[in-house]
């Protein structure tokens, strides 16, 4: 089973006055489109999450539904608050767990979703920098574990050249 990590695709600037709830602060039209073409690409090379699950903050949503619309599966979306920053990695291997065998993919925020990843993998505190938009796929020869992980790519925009 592989988890994808995702960090949400590019968003409005944090602090816009237009958005002083930033939860509300949505994807730009240039992040949409961008992070539509690096799952494309993705999708060309196998990558093909069977659930989405998301925190409930309106850019990481937008980004899941990125996914699911260009998901050979179609997969379904989940909110998890644990996605939302301050998350706890045990709730979303559990939900992973009751999704295996299949793929899945979280959709977070920096700096939680690097720290998650990093915990997959068992990289103790480090963290494995995600930019926005980012894709880290980890692997799992048996159910997903804190630390049983092998990150085996990571792809970016930039290294895609979108």
């Amino acid at each position: 089973m592989i988890i994808y990590v995702v960090r949400h695709a590019w968003a409005g600037k944090s602090g816009d006055p237009r958005y002083p709830d930033d939860a509300l602060r949505p994807l730009t039209e240039k992040g949409r489109r961008r992070f539509r073409r690096m799952v494309a690409k993705l999708v060309k090379r196998g990558f093909n999450p069977m659930a989405v699950a998301t925190s409930s903050l309106v850019r990481a949503r937008q980004t899941a539904k990125l996914i699911a619309a260009r998901g050979p599966g179609r997969p379904s979306i989940t909110l998890l608050d644990d996605l939302a920053p301050g998350g706890r990695l045990a709730p979303l291997v559990e939900w992973s767990r009751e999704k295996a065998p299949a793929d899945v993919a979280w959709v977070g925020h920096a700096p939680d979703i690097e720290r998650l990843t990093a915990e997959l993998i068992g990289a103790g505190d480090g963290r494995i920098h995600l930019d926005k938009g980012a894709v880290a796929a980890v692997r799992f020869t048996g159910h997903p574990a804190a630390g049983e992980g092998e990150l085996i790519w990571l792809a970016t925009a930039e290294l895609l050249r979108l």
